[in-house]
């Protein structure tokens, strides 16, 4: 089993493996584990096996070092990813939105886009994987207990490949209530949302405030009091036949669904979709209303309610079910998804 370190500074057996994989990387090499590593990992019972900084593991010795600024600080970034026939669902534009946010956070990424998606590919296979969930870290690396980056002198790399299940089933067809939050969105100036770091505390708090009032999702306002997302999906409204999603400027992260929406789905469906800056009012006043997201997928809102931390204080049906332009979207989705041309670009 991989040892923890016991001292500040110290590097682990796996961060050991993956600062060789990198200095491997630099040499020209392969960053990937060899198969005599991964192949008798993959007959474990222990399921699923991980790839946790340049070994293939069992889930009981997948393990980072207490010292990763990663589990210290949520110094880190992160993509969910679906996998579909055995197809990396949209995998280069995830792989270049975890290279454009590690380089916001001054982060070097220590493999090639190449070797990112070789191992993802390689925990698909070692999990027999056709349909599941990809979750892929990039972490700050091991440290001492200070703040400074500069002494995690390795980023970690991390990718587990299983199932994810966010929604009960039947909640697709019949929609779901959810309710605003009343804590806002950290604003772009203090942590960009567009930066899908490994500290999700924001997120995280307002999705409480779904579970206070039964709920699974919320939506979320920024500062000026502009529709956002919710704690882990983008929104759309549609109204008179169009499509409408806030900007990204307003604050949230740059969901990849959401792009596949605006810039496939849309138009395959005939659906014009425009970016606009929306109050609350403008989300109540829509024909139908959906969220988007990698593990979420398109799921239709039909209710949105609002509290004052004490209880219930506003309820708008939105409509009854799965709108008629939700689901001719939503079925395009799973169409192509299904198909044998699952798009990996």
């Amino acid at each position: 089993m991989t040892q923890v370190s016991s001292k500040p500074g110290t590097t682990s057996t796996t961060n050991g493996n993956h600062a060789a994989a990198a200095q491997s990387q630099a040499q020209g090499k392969r960053a990937l584990p060899g198969p005599e590593l991964w192949h008798s990992a993959a007959h474990s019972t222990d399921k699923p096996i991980v790839y946790v900084n340049g070994r293939m593991v069992p889930k009981r010795e997948a393990m980072v070092n207490v010292y990763d600024h990663g589990l210290l600080y949520g110094d880190g970034v992160f993509e969910g990813i679906r996998v579909y026939k055995g197809k990396i669902f949209k995998c280069m534009r995830h792989i270049e939105r975890l290279w454009r946010c590690a380089e916001a956070i001054r982060m070097k990424v220590p493999i090639s886009k190449e070797e990112m998606v070789d191992i993802q590919r390689a925990c698909i296979e070692a999990n027999n994987l056709t349909d599941g969930y990809i979750r892929l870290l990039v972490t700050r690396g091991v440290g001492t207990l200070g703040l400074d980056p500069r002494r995690c002198p390795t980023p970690g790399v991390i990718c587990i490949a299983d199932q994810i299940s966010l929604f009960p089933p039947d909640m697709y067809e019949k929609g779901m209530r959810v309710v605003v939050a009343n804590r806002p969105k950290t604003p772009i100036a203090c942590l960009d949302p567009r930066i899908k770091s490994l500290n999700y505390l924001n997120n995280i708090l307002a999705k409480c405030e779904a579970i206070d009032y039964g709920c699974h999702e919320v939506v979320m306002l920024n500062t000026d009091g502009y529709v956002t997302e919710g704690s882990g999906d983008n929104i759309f409204v549609v109204k008179g036949g169009k499509l409408y999603t806030p900007p990204p400027e307003d604050g949230m992260l740059e969901g990849i669904t959401r792009e596949f929406v605006i810039k496939q789905l849309c138009k395959d469906c005939g659906v014009k979709c425009l970016e606009k800056r929306m109050r609350l009012e403008d989300v109540l006043d829509g024909d139908e209303v959906f969220l988007t997201g990698s593990a979420a997928e398109i799921i239709s809102v039909t209710q949105i309610d609002q509290h004052d931390g004490k209880k219930i204080t506003r309820e708008v049906r939105i409509s009854d079910g799965e709108g008629p332009i939700t689901k001719k979207l939503r079925a395009r989705f799973r169409e192509i998804v299904t198909s044998d041309h699952v798009p990996e670009d």
